[in-house]
């Protein structure tokens, strides 16, 4: 067995395998090598702080594919400055490699305007300011929907929501200032339902229920019949119904009758009117009545007090008449009553 290993005819055909196996190899990798442009490098040119025409051009020279980044604006430099490059100037690659430009755009990029369409002003000036818009003048104008945006205006043309604006472009606002008081009702009879429709539109009011005589649909119609009745007032906003008929008012005389019967009160001016007057009534109460008088007491007299004067190994001695009778006048000054009597002065003996 060992001996057919070595045998001459065996070791040539292992040679020349492993020959045609080196080969294969060494001609792979020099195709690699022309295919890939194996150790041909461009160094990356600077083209920083340069305008992005010559940047592209200065590529277009050195065999270099090139992409354009220009979605932020930066107001610190020119419009069109090449503000980075990617990969960075003096690095080597190779011929064809795609360099990534950033470059500064002419201005800010278009914004899409928010719809703000009757959102409450408050919450649409914050969403405007939010997206890079200015609000400039506020104009206010008649409308049921008060403090609500009616419209936007942009250099005084409205512009609808998702148009495209300049960042911080100043734009106007007009905002409903409440429904307009007592509004003359017009005359929308003897038109069509079309003519009848815009002019109540232009009169700040809102087309009601439509009525066709038919059934149909047809705005060729003539309004033979109108509620609220033109010449009264109403506020802004307010319906207004429509009969249609394919028929002229003259022709409807009848109808017209029975609809005023439904929609119009007569009111009899014959009768006096009616007068309300107001009647109060005072609540009850106690009347105060007055303390009586303090009735005078008439002082009663106290009768006259004799004091016993003491002696000593003495007599004792009478009061006198004339003294008693002073006393007991002053007791008495002043009263309506009889003087008292005197009363009999008496002796006391003291041992």
């Amino acid at each position: 067995m060992f001996k057919s290993l070595f045998n001459w005819k065996v070791l040539v055909n292992l040679l020349v395998a492993i020959g045609v196996f080196v080969g294969l190899v060494w001609l792979t990798f020099r195709w690699l090598e022309y295919h890939t442009n194996h150790g041909q490098e461009i160094p990356v040119p600077n083209v920083v702080n340069k305008t992005v025409h010559e940047a592209i051009k200065i590529l277009d020279d050195t065999g270099l594919e090139y992409e354009v980044d220009s979605s932020k604006y930066d107001p610190k430099f020119r419009p069109f400055q090449v503000l980075q490059v990617f990969p960075s100037p003096g690095s080597r690659v190779k011929d064809g490699r795609t360099v990534r430009l950033k470059v500064n755009p002419k201005t800010w990029a278009a914004i899409a305007l928010p719809d703000v369409i009757n959102k409450y002003s408050g919450l649409a000036f914050q969403r405007l300011e939010q997206v890079g818009l200015k609000v400039g003048d506020t104009i206010y104008e008649p409308s049921i929907q008060k403090d609500a945006v009616l419209r936007v205006l942009f250099k005084g043309v409205e512009v609808k929501p998702k148009t495209k604006l300049p960042r911080f472009s100043i734009v106007d606002v007009v905002i409903g200032s409440g429904p307009m008081r007592n509004i003359g009702i017009p005359s929308v009879v003897g038109l069509t339902v079309k003519e009848a429709k815009a002019l109540i539109i232009r009169s700040k009011f809102e087309v009601g229920v439509v009525e066709y005589e038919d059934g149909g649909k047809d705005e060729s119609d003539i309004v033979y019949y109108q509620d609220p009745g033109a010449g009264d007032v109403r506020d802004q906003g307010m319906q207004i119904d429509l009969w249609a008929s394919k028929r002229t008012p003259a022709e409807l005389r009848s109808k017209i009758d029975q609809l005023n019967s439904m929609y119009r009160m007569k009111v009899d001016t014959a009768l006096p009117p009616v007068r309300y007057e107001e009647v109060t009534v005072d609540p009850p109460h106690l009347e105060e009545q007055a303390p009586p008088a303090p009735k005078k007491e008439t002082p009663k007299p106290e009768p006259a007090k004799t004091e016993p004067q003491k002696t000593t190994n003495v007599k004792p001695s009478t009061t006198s008449t004339e003294d008693k009778t002073k006393a007991a006048g002053s007791n008495t000054k002043g009263t309506t009553q009889k003087p008292a009597e005197k009363p009999k002065a008496k002796n006391v003996i003291i041992q």
